[in-house]
């Protein structure tokens, strides 16, 4: 029973530890850093946030494909050859994109910390 107890502890500590670990593989960068990137037209910079949220603010250079649709549209409108640079309003669904985009193959994929309420 103990030994149980355990394994359960562990498996709890596990995923608690896997969901705030970065992703090996996914570039994080403040919202700084991603002002000096804006003007690279080899990358990609994809909104995941619903449309209401992008219509009602967003960065010019931005496509927005919302997160609930990205597995189905990344395959058609990006390239997996060019970096994607990914962005939310907290970094969380943008964080959450970036590991679905590298679990579809895309293995140079850029998370912005923060998110748009970061931008300023």
């Amino acid at each position: 029973m103990e030994y149980i107890n355990y394994l359960l502890l562990a498996l709890i500590v596990f995923f608690i530890v896997k969901r705030f670990i970065p992703t090996i593989g996914i570039t994080n960068i403040s919202t700084a850093e991603l002002k000096n990137q804006l003007n690279d037209k080899s990358k990609q910079f994809v909104d995941v946030r619903t449309p209401g949220e992008f219509k009602g603010n967003h960065i010019k250079e931005f496509k927005n494909i919302p997160l609930n649709t990205l597995v189905q549209k990344a395959e058609k409108q990006l390239s997996k050859d060019e970096e994607v640079v990914v962005i939310c309003a907290s970094g969380m669904r943008s964080q959450k994109a970036s590991k679905l985009l590298k679990n579809a193959g895309f293995t140079n994929v850029t998370n912005v910390k923060g998110g748009m309420n970061a931008w300023r």
